[in-house]
């Protein structure tokens, strides 16, 4: 199979683009609008970057709440999705009017930044706390949605649940975090292998 990507002329019923690109990391994005509400949704085009220093960017389909958010307070944070919150973050990922508190309304608890205002998922393993560095808006598509646009982030703080931690290393597969396949599929980490470069 082979098809043009800028005229998507596949012939399946869904664009296979997702399921190829995979698995791909959930960007857990938590922020907080300038009246002190707080936002929470995942995104599937989420990564980090760079890591000297580190940087973390992901991607939205219109200017979403959180955008809307992360631009007017300059902070967001990114939190670990998991097998075991697997339904909660889907419950968060709800199109809900500005102003409403996705984590209340997933029921999720809050804890507080250490070095930014915006909660995290508390009973996530991992949370990256990041100041906003800029948003990149792609062009060819521009939907009734406002298009597509990409937000960079620089980490300035890193939460990791001391349990997952052995010998100096983080378990990540420990910490069965989620990832975003195509369709409505995900995948979960259970294991981990170790292969060095040669030379």
């Amino acid at each position: 199979m082979f098809y043009d990507a800028r005229k998507n002329d596949h012939g399946q019923e869904f664009d296979p683009f997702k399921a190829v690109v995979a698995p791909r990391p959930i960007g857990w994005i938590s922020s907080l609008s300038p009246d002190g509400v707080a936002n929470l949704a995942p995104y599937s085009f989420f990564n980090a970057m760079a890591d000297n220093p580190h940087y973390v960017v992901f991607g939205s389909a219109g200017r979403k709440d959180s955008i809307r958010n992360i631009e007017a307070t300059g902070e967001f944070t990114c939190n670990m999705a998991t097998w075991d919150l697997r339904e909660k973050m889907n419950a968060s990922s709800a199109a809900l009017p500005y102003g409403v508190d996705e984590f209340e309304a997933a029921g999720l608890e809050k804890a507080e930044g250490q070095l930014v205002k915006c909660p995290r998922v508390a009973a996530s393993p991992v949370a990256l706390e990041c100041n906003y560095v800029k948003t990149v808006d792609l062009p060819g598509h521009d939907n009734e949605k406002g298009g597509y646009a990409i937000v960079v982030g620089q980490v300035i703080g890193v939460h990791i649940d001391d349990a997952f931690i052995n010998d100096g290393r983080v378990d990540t597969a420990g910490m069965q975090p989620l990832a975003r396949m195509g369709y409505s599929e995900y995948a979960v980490v259970t294991e981990a292998f170790r292969m060095r470069r040669p030379g």
